[in-house]
């Protein structure tokens, strides 16, 4: 199964054991205002984990879900899904949350900086992509910092809480990559 390492974190498989942590950061509709699913009950968390994601690593036309742990204190902060949507298996979106309280420390740079290097060294995939809400500027700004360019702007693309919403397409491919530094 995978397991990830950078110097601060590790990243694995979600598993039912996480469902209160993951609760605890993704109910909070002010800060996931940019995100698509906000649990509103500790059993969201859990359909989500049994229904929603896939056992199974890697598999075309699945999302996969990786907590993100701090090493020190090996605190669930944040989550990264992996969308492999390409019917070839060699394009993955990526999307990623943190907790507000381990926002603005490079949490979120490292670990989808990792994914991105795991993504292309080990699996050899093509193409990565990111699908971020206009108004999410750290999100913005973190993708721009680790390569990826901003390909679409699909104006009222997505129907989201009673609301139509703009789209942001950001992706970045194998040969542009630069290794991870910035």
């Amino acid at each position: 199964m995978i397991r990830l390492s950078t110097p601060r974190l590790i990243l694995r498989p979600i598993d039912k054991a996480d469902v209160q942590a993951v609760f605890n950061y993704r109910s909070d509709a002010e800060t996931n205002r940019y995100q698509g699913w906000i649990p509103q009950t500790i059993d969201d968390v859990k359909d989500f984990i049994e229904k929603r994601v896939s056992p199974v690593f890697n598999r075309q036309g699945t999302w996969f879900q990786l907590v993100i742990i701090k090493k020190a204190g090996h605190e669930l902060i944040g989550d990264i899904g992996l969308h492999f949507f390409d019917p070839e298996n060699q394009q993955v979106e990526i999307g990623f949350t943190l907790d507000k309280k381990h926002q603005k420390h490079g949490y979120a740079t490292e670990a989808v900086s990792e994914i991105i290097r795991f993504l292309f060294q080990d699996l050899n995939k093509h193409r990565l992509t990111a699908s971020i809400d206009p108004g999410n500027i750290y999100s913005i700004k973190l993708v721009g910092k680790l390569g990826l360019r901003q390909e679409a702007h699909f104006k009222e693309s997505i129907f989201q809480n009673g609301a139509w919403l703009d789209d942001l397409v950001y992706a970045i491919l194998r040969k542009e990559w630069n290794g991870g530094v910035p």
